[in-house]
C-alpha cells in the first residue's frame, strides 16, 4: 500500500469542504453561472504548484458536459483563457474572503498546516 505524502494529503479536497464550497458557491459555477454539470473540485491554485484543498482554494466550476466547459477551460485551455477565468475567480474570492491572496493557497512545506 502507497503511503500519501504530506503535500498530497494537503491537497486532497475532502468531502467536508466540497460541500461548504458548493454551498458557498450556491450551487453554480462561479464563472458562468450554469447550475447543471457542476462541481466543487477546482483548485484555484493548481495542485500542481502546490495549491491546498481548503475552502479558500476551490470553487465550482461546470465541466466539459456543459457548453462554457469552464474547468476544463481553466485547467486545459489557452493562457488567455486561463488568465479571463483566474481573474472571475479572484475577484469572486475577493468578495467572499476580503484580503484574500492566491499566494496564501500554497502549501508550505515547513508550516503548522
Amino acid at each position: 500500500m502507497m503511503m500519501k505524502t504530506k503535500r498530497s494529503k494537503a491537497t486532497d479536497i475532502s468531502a467536508s469542504v466540497k460541500q461548504r464550497v458548493f454551498e458557498r458557491d450556491g450551487g453554480r459555477c462561479v464563472v458562468c453561472g450554469n447550475a447543471y454539470n457542476v462541481e466543487p473540485n477546482a483548485h484555484i491554485l493548481s495542485r500542481a504548484k502546490g495549491g491546498l484543498g481548503i475552502e479558500t482554494n476551490i470553487v465550482t466550476l461546470c465541466n466539459l458536459l456543459t457548453t462554457n466547459k469552464c474547468h476544463h477551460k481553466f485547467d486545459n485551455g489557452t493562457k488567455v483563457q486561463h488568465n479571463e477565468i483566474l481573474k472571475i475567480i479572484t475577484r469572486y474570492m475577493k468578495e467572499q474572503y476580503p484580503g484574500w491572496n492566491i499566494e496564501d493557497q500554497k502549501y508550505k512545506k515547513w508550516s503548522d498546516r
